[in-house]
């Protein structure tokens, strides 16, 4: 039986053109598990003639879906980390720049396109370039690491709402606004902060959060060296030995960490065994042809 694809035959609201006339899609890759990748998602990378791909992006999923011949570009980009990145202007002129030769683009990002990503640069350029687009909404970090860590963002009993943050010197949090984070009920999931979350605990702590909650640190969500740390705040008297965390590392906060010892599912590999799970990062635009046969 053959699914029936609504996209291939309605009309794009935006910009009134069907989708066979939408020359780029802005597309989320999910967090890391290969098989998270929407159906949507793998039917744009098999059409794609150009993929303009993130460093957090499972490689399988390229290797699986790009078709032999379609050009594929590594930029490196790794959330809000700028060393080791093409820088995003680069970017979006790359996807204009094929977008214009008549090709068809798939910008490819780790996680959700709408969730801590320079979507909105990308969009303003292809708006100003006059270039028909979509976005493809993908499975977030957050979702992925408390799905595989057994830990539900909310429950009843533990949490009602659910808050999505990052954390750097570049995004600096006011006095108050810290005060608010430590006395809300909601879980706080703080993206690309595992270097700095003994610091955040701190923050928290100073300002009055609940000793009997937790946080916990998840590293590589979704991938086989998915690991989890979790520390109550009462037993946080002084760093912990592991002090740092490979990434992608993503923090949980609030109550609801506590339920991961109990419903925990995805076994983490030997410390020993541990190593990042994506490709390096890159500093300038790696241009690759695909020549590997996708998976029957």
């Amino acid at each position: 039986m053959k699914l029936r694809v609504a996209g291939e035959k309605r009309a794009n609201a935006v910009h009134g053109t069907s989708e066979t006339q939408i020359r780029v899609a802005l597309v989320g890759a999910g967090p890391g598990d290969a098989e998270l990748l929407t159906l949507k998602a793998a039917r744009l990378l098999a059409a794609a003639d150009v993929v303009i791909t993130d460093r957090l992006v499972n490689q399988d999923i390229l290797d699986t879906h790009v078709r032999v011949g379609a050009k594929i570009i590594f930029v490196g980009k790794e959330g809000r980390t700028q060393s080791g990145s093409v820088a995003q202007k680069e970017i979006d002129q790359l996807i204009v720049k094929y977008a214009l030769q008549g090709r068809r683009v798939v910008r490819l990002k780790g996680g959700d396109v709408a969730i801590f990503s320079n979507v909105l640069d990308e969009l303003e350029s292809l708006k100003e370039a006059g270039i028909a687009y979509q976005i493809v909404p993908g499975i977030t970090a957050a979702s992925g690491a408390s799905a595989y860590a057994g830990i539900p963002l909310t429950a009843r009993g533990y949490a009602r709402g659910v808050r999505f943050q990052t954390y750097s010197e570049r995004y600096p949090v006011t006095e108050g606004y810290w005060q608010e984070l430590a006395r809300t009920e909601d879980t706080l999931v703080f993206y690309m902060t595992g270097e700095n979350w003994y610091e955040l605990a701190s923050r928290l702590k100073e300002n009055g959060i609940d000793a009997d909650k937790y946080i916990c640190i998840i590293q590589q969500a979704t991938t086989p060296y998915q690991q989890v740390a979790s520390y109550q705040f009462k037993s946080l008297t002084g760093r912990p030995t592991q002090q740092s965390f490979i990434s992608p590392s993503l923090l949980i906060i609030g109550r609801v960490p506590e339920l991961h010892q109990q419903y925990g599912w995805c076994c983490p590999l030997p410390a020993d065994q541990l190593e990042s799970f994506f490709r390096p990062s890159t500093s300038r635009a790696v241009e690759v042809i695909n020549n590997k046969k996708r998976s029957a």
